[in-house]
């Protein structure tokens, strides 16, 4: 009998046991399940209940509640993330643009995706401005320039006219053993700040009829640094590259004739942002081949050209000029299409420029 007691004991204390062990649980996995609730504004970085609280309570727009706001942000600003990362600050520049890796190819002008459908549109496209532009004041400048093909706009519009009256005005321009410079001389006699970047000077840097030249020309990529080691300078470099180089933030006109490189060049210009920085754009594309580095067939060689002046038109670049050289051979990727010339000199204002 007192065997049979000792058992019903032993038996009951462990049911007691295991139900004290259950309550425990429960007990503790509520407590957690209440921390958890009371942390994830903090991690989420949104105000507690005492917060809300206590900033009803204060007047909007008083010191109290902007030093309330600023404690927060900052108690916020480092607060941890679920993942273990630390979430800080905002970027110092929200507006500025991501690089990115490649352009945005535009849809085919037809379902037979055709060399004679692409070179329509693209020939339509180029030869069509989009805005009306004075580009030169007077007659007499628009003779001293290259037989109608280099324009820059000067319409009150636009801040360049502005610009140029003021003393404050920048240009770049970029070519291979330029021979004419009437365009730069025209605007450096106007009070621009001129530099001219031709690879075939004998110097490296001179000073001559108002301009800076320098030996240096504009490409996609800059060089490799083994080559840069070895001959102490550079022949050629990034656009962004030479702003820095030079301290320039912003250039209101940029003329170029890069042979057949345009296409890479205006590709990283649009990639790398550079654009923001510029006022006007003056080039000369030439159509009689694909240009460096531009792989693909016919067709797709002229859906790629398209879709490079779209980014332009994208980042507020809008064509005011446009010019057919008539000395230049009439081909088109070395076919005769739709009588095409293989040169056309085109030129482009930001619409959003306020330099």
């Amino acid at each position: 009998m007192d065997m049979c007691r000792e058992r019903l004991s032993v038996g009951w204390l462990l049911r007691l046991g295991l139900v004290l062990t259950a309550v425990c649980l429960c007990i503790l996995i509520y407590l957690d399940a209440r921390w958890q609730a009371a942390l994830a504004p903090l991690v989420l970085g949104g105000p507690t209940q005492s917060n809300k609280s206590q900033k009803s309570r204060l007047k909007p727009g008083s010191a109290e509640a902007h030093e309330q706001d600023t404690g927060v942000k900052r108690e916020l600003s480092y607060a941890h993330t679920l993942d273990g990362s630390t979430k800080c600050c905002p970027p110092l520049h929200p507006h500025k643009k991501t690089p990115r890796w490649r352009i945005e190819l535009q849809p085919w002008a037809s379902e037979n995706q055709s060399l004679e459908d692409e070179a329509k549109r693209f020939l339509r496209y180029i030869t069509t401005p989009q805005v009306s532009c004075a580009s030169l004041p007077d007659k007499k400048a628009a003779q001293e320039g290259s037989a109608g093909g280099w324009a820059v706009c000067l319409h009150p519009k636009y801040s360049l006219i502005h610009r140029i009256r003021s003393k404050r005005c920048r240009v770049y321009s970029f070519g291979l053993g330029v021979d004419d410079w009437s365009l730069e001389r025209f605007l450096a006699g106007s009070g621009c700040e001129v530099h001219g970047f031709d690879p075939s000077l004998k110097q490296l840097h001179l000073q001559e009829a108002g301009m800076w030249l320098h030996r240096l020309s504009l490409d996609w990529r800059d060089p490799n640094p083994a080559v840069v080691a070895q001959r102490q300078y550079a022949n050629s470099k990034k656009m962004a590259t030479i702003l820095n180089d030079f301290g320039h933030r912003e250039v209101d006109v940029i003329k170029a004739d890069m042979e057949s490189a345009e296409w890479k060049i205006l590709e990283n210009l649009i990639l790398e942002g550079v654009l923001d920085s510029v006022g006007q754009l003056l080039l000369e594309i030439h159509l009689h081949w694909a240009g460096f580095e531009v792989g693909g067939d016919d067709p797709s060689v002229v859906r790629y050209w398209f879709s490079v002046l779209k980014e332009l038109e994208r980042a507020n670049f809008l064509l005011f000029h446009a010019h057919r050289n008539p000395s230049k051979p009439q081909l088109f990727l070395h076919k005769h299409v739709l009588n095409a010339s293989s040169a056309y000199t085109l030129s482009w204002v930001n619409a959003q420029w306020k330099s």
